[in-house]
């Protein structure tokens, strides 16, 4: 079975964010930059070329192998903001009501910028998935 693609790489968080195209996405992915710092406590990592993790976890899939991957992040995308709250939407949906202009899919949130959705609401389920992460798979540093 191959590895996983997305994994953790040397590249340069603001540096990457920098080359976003959309001038809009650009200024989002940097204030959601400083929100995720904040709520995670966690430092920025890219993982794969596109999207920004912070802090990781261990989990076996069916065939129990073990991989590693990021517990919250994001990726500026040509079309839209991708927000990796999977865990929080599942465990909070009442989390999604108030937040405004987005569309989603089972583990992201899709707007096109962040000035459609609620900050509040936002950063609650930033932090409602963290949270869920931190009790599926405890943090072991």
């Amino acid at each position: 079975m191959a590895e996983p693609k997305t994994r953790p790489t040397d590249i340069d968080v603001v540096s990457f964010i920098h080359t976003v195209e959309n001038e809009q996405r650009k200024e989002d992915a940097f204030q959601l930059l400083e929100w995720f710092i904040s709520i995670t406590g966690q430092q920025p990592v890219m993982w794969g070329d596109s999207i920004i993790g912070f802090g990781q976890y261990r989990y076996a899939n069916r065939d129990g192998r073990e991989h590693t991957f990021f517990r919250s992040g994001f990726s500026p995308r040509k079309q839209n903001m991708s927000v990796y709250v999977g865990a929080g939407m599942s465990a909070y949906p009442e989390l999604l009501d108030g937040l405004g202009k987005h569309s989603r899919s089972k583990a992201c949130l899709y707007f096109t910028k962040l000035a459609n959705v609620d900050e509040t609401a936002l950063k609650k389920l930033i932090r409602a998935d963290l949270d869920t992460m931190n009790l599926r798979y405890p943090p072991t540093d």
